[in-house]
């Protein structure tokens, strides 16, 4: 009897400890899925420009797949870690170059009433305070199709190589933070352009710094970042706009960097925003180029499971040339549960202005994955139906 109850007893005792073990360490696989098909019109084939349908991945929001983890250390400290990878849903192929944690990969330290300090390829704080709140592309689901041309203004993949973060705790609704990546290139502090015919040895750095303010039904946010030699980043930043050179590409650009301003306000079942970025490409030699884009957009929950949206964004291009576009994005998003909702979409772009006596071409898309090309044609027009599933 005194050895069952014994036994008895080193079982709870046991269960215990291991319910604590539990509690202070932990690791949680999570990802998306997005896919969907998407009728584009003036796309440009071998043969001219014609219409077109297609399966298209990872619209709304990239598909993905990752592993974050957190292990109590005890006095509100916290060893944490995120490993993530991008992949597309049509092919099973790996995003970002080919990487296998190409989204996201870093390791840190977490401290309560404090912050966060972490190493290794993260977003910058365009993306984390700008792209991710006060935009059409990451308020809705209009997504890589409403994010701005090549996301020069790296709202949406500005993800850095070799980073050292930090990112402040929240006090009183107000967060900052900064970020540092280094080029790794013996000396070469500041990255390099590279040398030779086929520009080998070149190396990028980038830094980054934000503040966000969200209380209630206000929210406000400011980023900057800067990217020295973006052609040489892996894989490498672009800096062509609408595939009209931009007097530089590659190694020859020698300056990246954008700022942007948004803000964001609630009142009810709907939500406003509007945001600005204002970004300068700079080559080694010659005029640099400027890329403004000027948004709004609001979304209004007709039902909890029922939101309809509607975005506009109007861009420039000018110094090495001159182009304007203006950009309507409506969407329509349904949720069957709280993981698995089903979408929606009709976007309309018109571009203006000639280079070189050359049309300036409308191309709805936020990057060259998600580029719709449509030659030299003024216009564009697509709609799509998506579903996106999140575990």
């Amino acid at each position: 009897m005194k050895k069952k109850v014994i036994a008895t007893a080193t079982s709870a005792v046991l269960a215990t400890f291991a319910g604590a073990a539990h509690a202070q360490s932990s690791v949680t696989l999570y990802g998306l899925i997005d896919a969907g098909i998407s009728y584009v019109n003036n796309s440009k084939t071998s043969t001219g420009a014609s219409s077109l349908t297609k399966f298209d991945d990872g619209v709304a929001q990239g598909s993905r797949w990752g592993l974050r983890g957190a292990e109590d250390l005890g006095g509100g400290l916290k060893a944490i870690f995120v490993l993530e990878s991008g992949f597309n849903t049509g092919t099973g192929a790996l995003g970002q170059g080919g990487a296998l944690f190409g989204r996201q990969a870093y390791v840190g330290l977490s401290k309560d009433a404090v912050g966060t300090l972490t190493f290794g390829r993260q977003y910058t704080f365009n993306t984390d305070f700008l792209g991710s709140a006060y935009s059409t592309g990451g308020e809705t689901v209009a997504g890589n199709y409403a994010y701005h041309v090549n996301d020069v203004d790296q709202l949406t993949s500005s993800r850095i190589n070799n980073a050292v973060k930090f990112t402040s705790a929240n006090f009183a609704g107000f967060t900052f933070g900064a970020l540092y990546g280094f080029s790794n290139a013996a000396g070469a502090f500041a990255g390099s352009p590279g040398t030779g015919s086929t520009v080998t040895g070149g190396s990028s750095r980038a830094w980054s710094a934000g503040a966000n303010y969200a209380q209630g039904p206000i929210a406000a946010g400011v980023a900057y970042t800067d990217i020295r030699y973006p052609g040489q980043a892996s894989p490498a930043f672009s800096t062509a706009l609408f595939g009209l050179s931009t007097g530089a590409t590659g190694s020859q650009v020698r300056d990246l960097h954008s700022l942007g301003v948004g803000g964001r306000y609630l009142f009810g079942p709907a939500t406003v925003w509007a945001l600005w970025t204002n970004t300068h490409i700079e080559p080694t030699a010659g005029a640099q180029t400027t890329y403004n884009a000027y948004e709004i957009g609001g979304k209004y929950a007709i039902t909890p499971a029922f939101t309809g949206s509607l975005g506009y964004t109007y861009s420039n291009a000018s110094d090495s040339f001159s182009a304007h576009w203006h950009q309507i994005d409506a969407s329509v998003d349904y949720a069957l549960s709280k993981r698995t909702d089903v979408y929606l979409l009709g976007i309309y772009e018109r571009a203006s202005g000639k280079v070189k006596g050359v049309q300036v071409p409308a191309q709805i898309g936020s990057s060259t994955s998600y580029f719709n090309t449509s030659g030299n044609e003024d216009n564009q027009l697509a709609f799509r139906i998506g579903i996106r599933h999140k575990f």
